[in-house]
């Protein structure tokens, strides 16, 4: 489960777009807000993994975030350095890590595809990182890939000896680091020869601060920082504040390289953004190398980043080539520990798709050194587009940020199942036979389709277990949202078998009083894809007999709440759940247990959420004042399922039956933390955020919450 500082929580939206931190001034500040997105966005809700696409050209990039990552749910994608580098006729990866100039034409092509690519991922709903080389220039002379040629190190486009450290400011007489133990060695001293820039000073901040601007001006959402252990953390934050907010109003996502040493260390650079988390990595590889079974306690006490700042990897393009982590050439072990790493959910995931090679130094597979084109067939390791992966990003995006991760259970020491909450679980097996075991789920009974396999093969849940085949080197995972169907088994819940509505009409028959009827209207929270409706369906007549074919369809009209008034039998004891039919015809059941009500005399309204339980749900009535011009209305969205996940579409109508007063009960979930906010929508569907920092709620076992809010 990740924990969050309460200003950064907001990035994390349950299965909605992923929300960059911001940084501000002051530190970090939370907003929810996301693009609207063009038609090439599919629908699906963006999370906050990450797709370290590493050294794939702009082009290929464009056509993976609109083909493969906003499919899969992906959230974000990271790309390599842009800026004009160092070009060797030996064409070595790290040529970039050596910039010539802060032109955009590079390696990987032309600065207006660099701007295309920004664009085509937004339209995708894709947010994009940056890897941003700020510590130092190009070491060794030469021409550049946009034909920049440099004869003295020193002596650049955007830079001339005075803005470099000195061997006397190094206090060191060769100027390169040989103590990492000596702070002002390690952050003064040149890199492997890299000309040091001088952070220290106004002009060269000023300098940074503008290149990194002008890619935030063409829709760059965050950067990567690499080498940021060798730039004062103080003079990170001041050149943090130069920066300007994104094309969608939040300042810069920041995560910072800290390479594990004596010093400066990663929880140092928190003030200035996240850090990428080399320990986890290190420590997920002794694992997937060794025994599995000890990785119930695989958290915060193995000396992880604090997991609010922390940015998790498998590996990279550093640790791939010297043995820190696992490797790509670990194959099948390093897909089942990115398996892993999303399904833990400590800090935020990234997966690493890069190139095929032999050699350390070799360079992507290029023309000229230029990099060309992806191709998944040959040359290039997409692990982004493994289905395993891509099932799993689903996965991790579904069980939201705030399921526990619980019910841990070693079979061996090479196969472990475990959960997260009720909201979903996996088994997986390390070893080179496939296993058989028995694992205690905590899902409801019924068929879950298995998401490694994009639901080729299905799961059963009785009793709330399920005997699960494990593969060799692989995975089962299903979640709620992969409910098919309740359990043929499951009687007692009253599914909807023959039996089962048997039973039920009988009760119902013995229950209900003299013909007379009440109006129970059904209210039910749930998203839904164009075309798809909502339903209610039950164990007596008037809900269709648990039927499907005769379920009674909601309206939409107070989308997302569907809403519908039945008549019902008075004095009835009923059971009943909501499913979706697709356009096609195709029906989804709730994944909870039946729901029950009993009518009396009078009319009832039962308020309910898509997948929440009863028995795990509460009801909490938002009150906002505010005043708004004639056609407009006022919202509540927020971070948990129930109120849209931050994705304002799916935001919840207030009624301004009392205005300026805008209301309306929500079913929320028990014993949970959460934070809100409220925005207006024209007529237009124009949205406006309220400004400030999220708020936040936190239910318990009662009923009966209230808030009482003005619009700031």
């Amino acid at each position: 489960m990740r924990t969050l500082t309460p200003e950064k929580r907001a990035r994390l939206s349950a299965g909605a777009l992923g929300l960059a931190a911001v940084l501000t001034l002051g530190g970090l500040a939370a907003l929810p807000a996301t693009e609207a997105h063009a038609a090439t966005d599919t629908g699906v809700a963006n999370g906050d993994t990450i797709a370290n696409l590493w050294e794939w050209n702009w082009n290929s990039i464009a056509s993976e975030c609109t083909n493969v990552l906003d499919p899969a749910g992906y959230g974000y994608v990271q790309v390599a350095p842009p800026a004009e580098s160092l070009k060797q006729t030996s064409y070595f990866w790290w040529d970039v890590y050596q910039p010539y100039s802060y032109n955009l034409n590079s390696r990987f092509g032309t600065a207006a595809q660099f701007a295309s690519m920004v664009t085509t991922c937004h339209n995708a709903g894709i947010k994009v990182i940056v890897d941003a080389v700020i510590n130092h220039t190009a070491a060794q002379t030469g021409t550049g890939y946009n034909g920049t040629t440099i004869t003295n190190k020193y002596d650049t486009p955007d830079w001339d000896a005075a803005n470099y450290h000195t061997s006397a400011e190094c206090n060191d007489s060769d100027l390169i680091i040989d103590d990492y133990s000596n702070l002002s060695e390690v952050q003064n001293c040149e890199l492997l020869g890299l000309p040091d820039l001088k952070t220290e000073s106004s002009t060269v901040r000023a300098g940074l601060a503008a290149y990194l601007n002008k890619m935030t001006a063409l829709g760059v959402d965050g950067y990567r920082v690499d080498a940021a252990k060798h730039i004062p953390e103080t003079d990170m934050a001041a050149i943090e504040a130069l920066l300007n907010n994104t094309t969608s109003g939040s300042a810069p996502f920041i995560t910072q390289e800290i390479y594990p040493g004596t010093t400066p260390v990663a929880s140092d650079y928190y003030p200035t953004g996240d850090v990428l988390d080399f320990v986890y990595a290190n420590k997920i590889a002794a694992q997937f190398n060794g025994s599995i079974s000890n990785l119930e306690t695989f958290g915060s006490t193995w000396g992880f980043a604090t997991e609010g700042y922390s940015t998790t990897f498998v590996t990279n393009h550093d640790t791939d080539r010297n043995g820190y982590t696992l490797a790509m050439q670990s194959g099948d072990t390093t897909t089942l520990a990115n398996i892993y790493q999303l399904a833990r959910g400590y800090g935020q995931p990234s997966v690493y798709a890069s190139w095929n090679w032999t050699a350390s130094d070799q360079a992507p597979p290029n023309s000229s050194g230029f990099v060309t084109d992806t191709n998944c067939s040959s040359g290039w390791t997409c692990l982004d587009r493994n289905t395993a992966v891509k099932g799993m990003v689903e996965w991790h995006n579904a069980v939201g940020s705030s399921s526990a991760y619980t019910n841990f259970q070693a079979k061996s020491s090479s196969v472990i199942g475990f959960s997260r909450g009720t909201a979903g679980f996996i088994a997986m097996n390390n070893s080179s036979s496939s296993a058989s075991y028995t694992f205690a789920t905590n899902l409801a009974d019924g068929t879950y389709c298995n998401v490694i396999t994009d639901c080729a093969n299905t799961i059963t849940v009785s009793s709330g277990s399920a005997t699960i085949t494990v593969p060799a080197k692989g995975a089962v995972a299903f979640h709620t949202g992969t409910y098919t169907s309740p359990s043929s088994t499951a009687t007692a819940t009253a599914t909807a078998t023959a039996t089962a509505t048997a039973t039920a009409t009988a009760t119902a028959t013995a229950t209900a009083t003299s013909g007379s009827t009440v109006t129970a209207t059904f209210n039910e929270y749930a998203s839904t894809d164009t075309g798809t409706n909502v339903y209610v369906v039950g164990s007596i007549a008037a809900l269709g007999s648990w039927s499907t074919g005769s379920a009674i369809q909601l309206s939409s009209t107070g989308y997302p709440v569907w809403t519908q008034a039945v008549s019902l039998p008075a004095s009835t004891s009923f059971e009943y759940k909501y499913i979706k039919k697709d356009s096609s015809g195709n029906v989804t059941w709730e994944s909870n247990a039946n729901r029950a009500a009993t009518t009396g005399t009078s009319a009832l309204t039962l308020n309910s959420s898509w997948n929440l339980a009863s028995a795990s749900a509460t009801d909490l009535t938002f009150n906002e004042t505010a005043t708004t011009v004639s056609g407009t209305n006022v919202y509540v969205v927020g971070s948990v399922a129930s109120l849209g996940s931050w994705d304002t579409d799916d935001a919840i109508l207030l009624s301004s039956a009392s205005y300026p007063v805008w209301s309306r009960l929500v079913i929320v979930p028990n014993s949970s933390s959460f934070e809100y906010k409220y925005i207006k929508k024209d007529a237009n569907g124009n949205v406006t955020w309220e400004s400030g920092s999220n708020r936040s709620y936190s239910t318990g076992t009662s009923t009966g919450y209230t808030t009482s809010d003005t619009w700031k």
